[in-house]
């Protein structure tokens, strides 16, 4: 017995719709059960006052791009390459591209 095409992509598409709802209610069960370690996290950073996530973690202007200075990415020498796999994801930060000029 062969199957029509039609019939193996509709079962697969039935397959994967079926996972994808099994994956929502297994993440929609756990948030609730991790609502205690949530608020313990959260009052963990409010209390060291830690700041925003980190991004990156090789390089220093890679880290946080909001608080990326003018010549960290040039700190070997001025015409360096990018040595960081992150620094090619990553663009730089508006007050780097305009050099401080709006």
């Amino acid at each position: 017995m062969t199957l029509r095409r039609s019939t193996v992509f509709i079962s697969f598409t039935a397959l994967g719709l079926a996972a994808l709802f099994v994956i929502a209610a297994d993440a929609g069960l756990r948030g609730r059960g991790a609502a205690q370690a949530l608020a313990q996290k959260r009052w963990l950073v409010k209390s060291l006052a830690l700041t925003d996530l980190a991004l990156f973690t090789d390089a220093r202007y890679t880290r946080h791009p909001a608080m990326a200075d003018l010549h960290s990415p040039f700190q070997d020498y001025p015409i360096s390459l990018e040595h960081f796999p992150s620094g090619s994801l990553m663009p730089p930060p508006p007050h780097v591209r305009t050099h401080g000029r709006r």
